[in-house]
């Protein structure tokens, strides 16, 4: 069972990044989005600081942001990769099937993936995702390598943290019927 001090803050500065994107697109009218915390049951805590040292995992989550960008209904996953190929078993069979679902509620669905040793960022549009997911469950590559993404979909990042994903989020509408 995983618990909360073996996995420690992984992905915590780009989640930070992120937060104050949506808090930047909250303010400015342009989208709604919400952190979606993970359930957890506390094992330790210490008394004098009255914080969580060791816990575990509720259930299996889903995503790490949920909301509406002008109507239009986005879920969307962080990661952070240090190499230039990024595994698969960083992502679970549950999150995909859970954003499957939410594309066929008529959502977007995607990834957003920081290459920290590049200091890039990537829109990994779940369509994109599913062809390396699938090629991975028939027996191919358990992983997909940086110089197979698609140029389309680099989002660059400002100085302040700021990450503009709706720019990739408009690329990927405009691919689809």
């Amino acid at each position: 069972m995983a618990t909360w001090n073996s996995r420690g803050l992984r992905g915590s500065v780009l989640e930070d990044m992120i937060n104050r994107t949506n808090e930047r697109y909250l303010a400015e009218g342009l989208a709604l989005i919400q952190k979606i915390p993970t359930p957890i049951t506390p094992i330790n805590i210490d008394k004098e600081t009255r914080h969580i040292t060791l816990a575990y995992f509720d259930q299996k989550s889903t995503v790490d942001y949920i909301g509406a960008v002008q109507g239009i209904p986005v879920c969307f996953d962080a990661k952070e990769c240090a190499v230039n190929t990024f595994s698969l078993q960083n992502i679970h069979p549950h999150q995909v099937a859970f954003m499957e679902n939410f594309e066929k509620q008529d959502g977007i669905a995607f990834f957003l993936i920081y290459y920290t040793s590049r200091d890039e960022m990537y829109y990994l549009p779940y369509k994109d995702l599913k062809v390396f997911w699938d090629r991975a469950q028939s027996g191919g590559r358990k992983s997909f390598r940086f110089d197979e993404l698609n140029t389309d979909y680099f989002i660059k990042h400002k100085a302040d943290g700021f990450v503009p994903y709706l720019e990739a989020l408009q690329k990927d509408l405009e691919t689809r019927d």
